[in-house]
């Protein structure tokens, strides 16, 4: 959608309310909006895993990261 057609000219171009509101939009019925929304949530659930083990490995490190050094400087033993 090119939205800069209802932008107003001025100094500090920005979009005009009053126009926005009056465009149409389609917009799916609310039951195929909930569909769409499980079925993303079903398609992500591979990619959040992935992420939340990426911070894992990422705390991980961090906790190798200060075990060495504190063992490189006689701070464990």
């Amino acid at each position: 959608m090119n939205l800069n057609q209802f932008s107003i000219t001025a100094a500090q171009p920005g979009l005009a309310i009053e126009r926005i509101l009056n465009l149409n939009l389609a917009v799916p019925p609310l039951p195929e909006q909930k569909a769409i929304a499980e079925y993303l949530d079903n398609a992500t659930t591979n990619i959040d895993s992935a992420i939340n083990r990426a911070c894992q490995i990422e705390l991980l490190n961090q906790y190798c990261t200060r075990w060495i050094a504190h063992v490189v400087t006689g701070k464990l033993d």
